[in-house]
């Protein structure tokens, strides 16, 4: 009879041993197609993939004057899973010179997913960075006695000279959202953080090199796999060219020092930044290196704001420069002729309303009321324009007509300039006023804005480009700081002429007014000079001392610089801001100052205007 008994066991047994081969088949599927880490420890074990960082583009100025290079650094490199049980970390921090604390503290942040997101355990992290020649020196020949620990050979930036720290910006460790933003970074990567180094960082970084490097058993480098034919060498950054002229920055800085405030001077023709001085300022050299994260925590709680960019972050009103966009509007509206003449004793009164002016001969006409900077003669302007109902129907209407204007000669928006945090200013328009007096006002509400002050804003980069837009008779280009990229055409942002509302022949009086300012008005300390300067002063009312204010530009006929220059609680705008900008024009026009301009840059470089600390 047949035992069907022995028939079950052979089929349980069948079915057991079935099922052990289906699981060690999945197994083995997971572990070599869904699971990468073997071929990750493989390929750690036989390849190292050294990475061949490019060479970062070095940074001229105008003249070919060397500003920016690279210096030769070095990083200690670590592959955590070959460091298991196998390390000296008594004889590793002795090495090196660090403490155990800080030993543990740094591999804890290597693993830290959070704060490095590209973390693996097979590839390289960076241990320590920056070591310089002679702790490399002294490393290297100890590096064989800890296994996973690697030393790669990179660049570091190095600033010729102590100025333009703001234009220039620097370069620091990559943090966790640029390596979120751009697969280009890894863990320990180097990024542009402020100025033209940020703004231009594609250009500047290059594009990475990688060697394969096969290892034995013991992770001996036993040379290149398959003799370099995987390589790929690295491509260097491009090299840029500045619009900045290095010794009219060098002056601009001189001549800041002990101040707040900022000078900005354009190339016309071009929109290229000739110098962009923010005061105070700060040695860009401090920015490298191991120091670099200690010295930006100092200059960050700084009371005086160094790293501030006040030339385009410092939001301004730009006092009595910006009596040439009112005379610009009033002119090409209608409201005015250039024989209009308003009365002014000792300023606009009107329907008990009084806005101050200093005494100078009334009535006066488009030409002497710049010249003599008169208040009431602006003001007069803009009340026929806000209040004109027969040409504009209201006054929000009107008033949105005047934004225009300012929009279209370079306020109320961001210029675009090739740099990191520029800010817009504030150019009020109907809505604006709307909310803040419930529709209930007009043109005597508003009228301190004729004179660039009330609600208008302005950075000194627009005032400088309004400098600019004069001096060319009504466009302006887009200003920028960089005046090449290697190998690539300009942006065609910057090569556009952008037009003002306002006719030629409009701004042909604003620059006799100009002239005339310069030749006997409130900028006559331009006189001196044997080049032809147009100049307009600002006096911007401010809680505590007014701020020294100043916009021209030279020679009157081809003009080759336009300037502004904003000195916080300076005083009148013929205190510092004209003597500072004259000096600018001549450094910039002639390529040297004359003996007696000398004197008076040394004079003005030692002069410290005393700030309260509850001002800052």
């Amino acid at each position: 009879m047949k035992d069907h008994s022995l028939d079950n066991r052979r089929f349980v047994i069948a079915g057991v041993a079935t099922l052990i081969v289906v699981v060690y088949i999945i197994r083995l599927f997971m572990l070599q197609v869904t699971s990468d880490d073997y071929k990750k420890s493989a390929d750690s074990n036989a390849f190292l993939k050294k990475i061949d960082y490019p060479s970062r583009g070095v940074i001229t100025d105008r003249n070919g004057k060397l500003l920016v290079f690279n210096q030769p650094a070095y990083d200690i490199m670590v592959i955590m899973n070959e460091t298991k049980d196998r390390l000296d970390t008594a004889a590793f921090c002795q090495a090196i010179g660090i403490s155990r604390e800080e030993f543990d503290q740094r591999m804890a942040t290597i693993k830290d997913r959070s704060r490095n997101p590209g973390y693996s355990r097979f590839t390289q992290q960076v241990f320590m960075s920056q070591l310089n020649d002679r702790d490399f020196s002294i490393f290297q020949e100890k590096m064989y006695r800890f296994p996973g620990f690697y030393v790669q050979r990179r660049s570091i930036r190095q600033y010729q000279y102590p100025v333009a720290a703001h234009v220039l910006g620097d370069v620091a460790e990559v943090s966790p959202s640029d390596i979120e933003n751009d697969d280009y970074y890894q863990p320990g990567d180097y990024i542009g953080k402020l100025g033209v180094e940020r703004s231009y960082e594609k250009q500047l970084r290059g594009e990475k090199g990688v060697q394969i490097l096969l290892r034995d058993a013991h992770g001996r480098i036993q040379g290149r796999y398959q003799n370099g034919a995987l390589d790929r060498r690295p491509k260097a950054g491009k090299n840029l060219t500045l619009s900045i002229d290095y010794k009219l920055q060098a002056l601009g800085e001189r001549l800041m020092r002990g101040k707040i405030g900022s000078i900005v001077a354009i190339e016309p023709s071009t929109g290229e930044v000739l110098c962009m001085v923010s005061s105070p300022t700060y040695d860009p050299r401090r920015m490298v290196g191991r120091q670099r994260s200690k010295n930006h925590q100092e200059l960050s709680r700084n009371v005086w704001k160094p790293l501030l960019n006040r030339s385009i972050m410092g939001q301004y009103p730009p006092g009595s420069t910006f009596k040439t966009t009112q005379g610009l509007t009033f002119m090409n509206e209608g409201i005015i002729t250039p024989a209009t003449q308003y009365p002014c004793a000792h300023g606009f009164n009107f329907k008990g309303l009084h806005v101050g002016c200093h005494g100078h001969a009334a009535p006066l006409s488009i030409v002497p009321a710049l010249s003599t900077s008169c208040n009431g003669f602006f003001c007069w302007g803009l009340y026929h324009m806000i209040n004109n109902r027969a040409k504009y129907g209201s006054v929000q209407n009107a008033m949105n007509t005047w934004r225009d204007y300012m929009v279209s000669m370079g306020f109320g928006y961001r210029l675009g300039i090739d740099l990191p945090g520029e800010k817009r200013g504030l150019i009020p328009n109907a809505i604006f006023y709307d909310k803040a007096y419930h529709k209930s006002w007009n043109g005597l509400t508003i009228i301190s804005i004729a004179i660039g002050q009330g609600e208008v804003n302005a950075t000194p980069l627009q005032i400088a480009n309004l400098g600019a837009t004069i001096a060319n008779r009504g466009y302006y280009y887009v200003p920028h700081v960089v005046r090449k990229v290697q190998g690539e055409p300009l942006d065609t942002t910057f090569t556009r002429r952008h037009y003002s509302k306002a006719s030629r022949q409009c701004y042909d009086y604003v620059v006799a007014g100009m002239r005339a300012s310069a030749t006997g008005g409130t900028c006559h300390a331009l006189a001196r000079y044997d080049f032809m300067a147009c100049g307009k002063t600002g006096t911007a009312q401010n809680r505590g001392r007014d701020h020294s204010v100043f916009m021209g530009f030279a020679p009157m006929d081809n003009p080759k610089i336009a300037v502004a220059v904003y000195v916080e609680n300076g005083g009148w705008g013929a205190d510092y801001g004209v003597p500072l900008g004259g000096l600018i024009m001549e450094q910039y026009i002639h390529g040297k100052l004359s003996e007696a301009s000398e004197k008076k840059a040394e004079e003005f470089s030692h002069r410290v205007i005393s700030y309260g600390s509850h001002d800052r």
